[in-house]
């Protein structure tokens, strides 16, 4: 099996194959971390990122996420996925402002 993450920090691409690897290795959790990378839903603001799910949008922040599945079953959940792996391949959007600040008044 390839080191999906390494491979991905030096090729920074999406490959058939490394799709391939990352729906064997993560399951579904994997398909929908592909499919919000591909729709750019997974955005780095200045201070987090954020995951835009069918719902709602979460923050993630290093090794947490503000989702249910997080917050209840204390697991990786496909937004923390996400990340990992638009950071691995630099295939996320920026945006340039805080994204505390878009709760202000």
């Amino acid at each position: 099996m390839v080191d999906i993450f390494r491979w991905l920090s030096e090729h920074k691409v999406f490959t058939p194959e490394i799709r391939h690897e990352i729906k064997t290795a993560f399951g579904r959790r994997g398909d929908k971390a592909l499919a919000a990378i591909d729709k750019y839903r997974v955005k780095k603001y200045l201070d987090f990122f954020v995951v835009e799910g069918i719902t709602s949008e979460y923050i993630v922040d290093e090794d947490f996420c503000t989702c249910g599945d997080f917050l209840y079953r204390g697991r990786e959940c496909w937004h923390l996925l996400a990340v990992r792996l638009a950071l691995a391949s630099c295939s996320y959007v920026r945006v340039d402002t805080w994204y505390q600040e878009r709760w202000k008044a």
